[in-house]
C-alpha cells in the first residue's frame, strides 16, 4: 500500500481497536476510537458488500450489470448510484483528467483479478474507451449507460469506501475512525492521541519505509502510483494502469508517486490522477484551489510538494 495509517504515540488519550480484511483486490485496516470489535468489523462488512458491488472482475456486480446492458436502465444498489455521482463529479473536478470510462484499455494488461485469476473483467463487443459520461443517466433507483461506455471503480471505488466505513463507525458510536484501504485513506473523528490521526506516505524505493508523515483531523489520503499494476506489452515494453484519457495508453511520465490530502478519500483519490498529466509546477499550485494539499515524487527521489503541504506535517 502507498499511503498508511501509523500507530499513535505512547500516551494516547483513547482506546483504539483495529480489525482487518480483503476486499476490492486489497488490505482493508479498520481502526475506531472508543468503540468495541463489532464497529469495527461491521465497518469491513460493508468494504466487502461493497466489493460485491462494484467490483468488475465479479459476474453479479452491479458494475459489470451496467457495463454489459448496451444502454439499457439497470436497477442498482443506492451505493452505487453515490459511485457513479462521485465519478461524474470527479471527471468535472479535474476537467476530464480523471476519466472511469478507460475500462477496455485497462484490461489489454489487467482483464483478470491479480488475487484470483479465475475472476476476469467481461465487457460487451460495443465497449470504447474513452466512453460518453455526459450520457449517463442516474434515476431513482437505475442507471443508465450509453451503449460502447463502461465504468472502472478503480481507485476511488476505494476512496469512497474508506469515506463510508469511517462514517459507518462513526454513526454507530465510535469517538474517532480511520480507515486504510490500499492507498487511500480516510479518518475522522478523535484521533487515539486526541490532537490528530497520523498518516505514513509510503516511500516508492523502500515499500517498508515512510518518506514522509502528515497529520490529518478530518479528511482523506490517497497515493496513485506507477510503479504497481505494470504489464509488459506486446511490442516488449512496458505498460502501467494510469491511463491518458485523451491517448487512451499508459502515461509517459517520470513521476512515481502522487499523494494528495483532501476533503475525502474519493476527492483525494480523484486529484491524484492530474499530477500525472499536467506540469507538476502548474498542478502544485492547483491543488490548493481544489482546497488539497499534494505531494509528488520523481524517478530521481525528489520530492515536490504544493505550498500547504507543509500545513499538514
Amino acid at each position: 500500500m502507498a499511503t498508511s495509517g501509523v500507530a499513535a504515540p505512547t500516551g494516547a488519550r483513547g482506546t483504539a481497536v483495529s480489525a482487518e480484511t480483503m476486499a476490492m483486490g486489497n488490505r482493508f485496516v479498520m481502526t475506531v476510537v472508543d468503540a468495541d470489535d463489532d464497529v469495527a468489523n461491521g465497518a469491513l462488512a460493508l468494504a466487502r458488500r461493497l466489493d460485491a458491488l462494484w467490483s468488475r472482475f465479479r459476474a453479479d456486480s452491479d458494475i459489470t450489470a451496467l457495463n454489459l446492458a448496451e444502454g439499457e436502465p439497470r436497477r442498482v444498489d443506492p451505493l452505487t448510484s453515490l459511485l457513479i455521482r462521485e465519478m461524474l463529479e470527479a471527471h468535472q473536478r479535474t476537467g476530464g483528467d480523471y476519466d472511469p470510462t478507460l475500462l477496455p484499455t485497462l484490461v489489454e494488461g489487467y482483464r483478470s483479478s491479480r488475487l484470483d485469476p479465475t475472476l476476469s473483467t467481461l465487457l460487451p463487443a460495443s465497449a470504447r474507451a474513452p466512453g460518453d459520461l455526459t450520457g449517463v443517466r442516474i434515476g431513482d433507483d437505475t442507471v443508465a449507460l450509453p451503449r460502447g461506455t463502461t465504468l472502472d471503480p478503480g481507485g476511488i471505488g476505494k476512496g469512497l469506501a474508506a469515506d463510508l466505513a469511517v462514517r459507518y463507525a462513526l454513526d454507530r458510536g465510535a469517538e474517532g475512525a480511520l480507515a486504510q484501504f490500499g492507498g487511500d485513506v480516510a479518518a475522522a473523528g478523535r484521533a487515539p492521541d486526541g490532537i490528530a490521526w497520523r498518516i505514513g506516505v509510503e516511500d516508492p524505493f523502500h515499500p517498508t519505509e515512510h518518506c514522509d508523515i502528515v497529520r490529518l483531523v478530518t479528511g482523506g489520503v490517497a497515493t496513485s502510483s506507477t510503479r504497481r499494476l505494470r504489464w509488459n506489452t506486446l511490442g516488449g515494453g512496458s505498460a502501467h494502469h494510469l491511463i491518458d484519457p485523451r491517448t487512451a495508453a499508459s502515461i509517459p511520465t517520470d513521476i512515481q508517486t502522487v499523494t494528495v490530502i483532501a476533503a475525502s478519500g474519493a476527492r483525494a483519490e480523484s486529484l491524484t490522477k492530474s499530477g500525472f498529466l499536467r506540469p507538476l509546477a502548474d498542478y502544485l499550485a492547483w491543488l490548493p484551489t481544489q482546497g488539497a494539499a499534494g505531494l509528488a515524487i520523481t524517478a530521481e527521489g525528489a520530492m515536490h510538494a504544493s505550498p500547504n503541504w507543509s500545513t499538514y506535517r
